[in-house]
């Protein structure tokens, strides 16, 4: 029989007929819905999938200088270098031992950090794409590249923050409390950074002589271990996050506590009964805008506020079904991003509080995310051992 023979015999077969399959088709309906239930998977609006990882990844940073590279680490003690525009791995940042929860690019996209819980840190060169240098501290907090310079700097879970001139490896320590050094930031003008501690307090140091400049502690500081720590552009302002869902607005110049920014909890704390757990909220990011004198915060209940720094006070508040991980500003707009536990990207417009967009891919929470310079893409690291790379591009443009 010819070909034509053969497609005239398929027309005679009536498909719609084949009734006794019927339980069956039942079945595969109803597990299609609870998919689109879950939302996760239901749809994918991700432009490039990274999936080397064989475990949750933690950590995403775009190269600084074309955003066309980016550095991921996760769970499965690895950490890779690949190309935003298709995936493609460029190398491996090998020899980790534990989870890498720390990777970022050198201000001129020169060198590649890795970090690992257990504290050992390498940097690599990367058109060489070869190690040259390497570094065991305590266990690890936070790492970061210096704005201007090839200097890198790392808190640890003893206090310590430290300090290296990269690759020469030249080092100084700047000595904490006898707690962790949750977080830091090295503030725009390169001379000085503000850490956090676990036991609530905030310290301004001077990075060339190695002093702290201000010290904020007791009713100055927070209740409980700071989460985040942020600066405005100039640096004139930091802004602090803590596990007590408080905010602090401080002048970076004097020390001195700005405004206190609180979230009322919605729901007042009903007693805890024997074995049950307390629900529990703090802040976990927060940023300033760089085009309005705004800035937000991101808390672990799912809510989102907006605070207007002129007048001190919350302008809206944005609330999402599950906690925020992270928020990022846009460079040269009024546009909040933020990535959730319930694996979606959501941009804010903060002038009105209102959701411009929502992107969805990961069939987890979102670990970890990087917006480029225009705004253009997003890269997502999460639970789903997947990093993806979005495009945003707004219609406003």
């Amino acid at each position: 029989p010819s070909a034509d023979d053969l497609a005239e015999e398929m027309e005679d077969v009536d498909f719609e007929d084949e009734g006794a399959e019927e339980p069956d088709a039942e079945a595969w309906e109803s597990e299609d819905d609870e998919g689109v239930e879950d939302g996760m998977e239901a749809q994918d609006d991700s432009e490039v999938t990274f999936s080397l990882h064989s475990a949750s990844v933690f950590c995403v940073s775009l190269d600084p200088k074309t955003n066309t590279l980016a550095v991921t680490g996760g769970e499965d003690d690895k950490a890779f270098v690949w190309r935003v525009s298709d995936g493609e791995l460029l190398f491996e940042c090998s020899g980790h031992k534990d989870s890498v929860t720390c990777a970022g690019f050198s201000h001129d996209s020169v060198f590649v950090a890795t970090g690992d819980m257990s504290g050992l840190i390498k940097v690599w060169r990367v058109d060489a794409k070869e190690e040259v240098w390497s570094f065991e501290v305590g266990d690890l907090e936070w790492m970061e590249w210096h704005p201007q310079a090839h200097v890198l700097l790392a808190g640890t879970a003893d206090g310590n923050t430290w300090m290296w001139k990269i690759p020469s490896g030249d080092c100084k320590t700047f000595q904490g409390p006898a707690c962790p050094a949750t977080c830091g930031r090295i503030l725009p003008d390169g001379k000085r950074a503000v850490v956090g501690y676990e036991d609530g307090t905030m310290r301004i140091w001077d990075l060339k002589q190695g002093t702290s400049l201000h010290v904020l502690k007791g009713q100055d500081g927070h209740q409980d271990p700071l989460t985040c720590v942020a600066s405005n552009q100039d640096g004139s302002l930091i802004m602090t996050g803590s596990v007590d869902c408080h905010a602090k607005l401080v002048n970076s110049a004097t020390g001195k506590v700005v405004c206190v920014f609180k979230m009322d909890s919605v729901t007042p704390k009903a007693p805890i009964g024997e074995g049950e757990e307390a629900e529990s909220n703090s802040v976990e990011s927060l940023g300033f805008c760089n085009v309005m004198p705004l800035a937000a915060v991101g808390y672990l209940d799912g809510t989102l506020a907006i605070y207007d720094l002129s007048t001190q006070s919350l302008r809206h508040k944005c609330q999402h079904e599950s906690g925020i991980v992270q928020l990022l500003w846009e460079e040269s707009s009024a546009v909040v991003y933020t990535c959730s536990l319930d694996g979606a990207v959501r941009l804010w417009d903060a002038r009105s509080g209102k959701m411009i967009s929502e992107y969805r891919g990961h069939s987890a929470e979102i670990l970890d995310f990087a917006v480029n310079k225009d705004a253009s893409i997003v890269v997502t690291t999460s639970g789903d051992h997947q990093a993806k790379v979005f495009c945003v591009q707004r219609p406003d443009r």
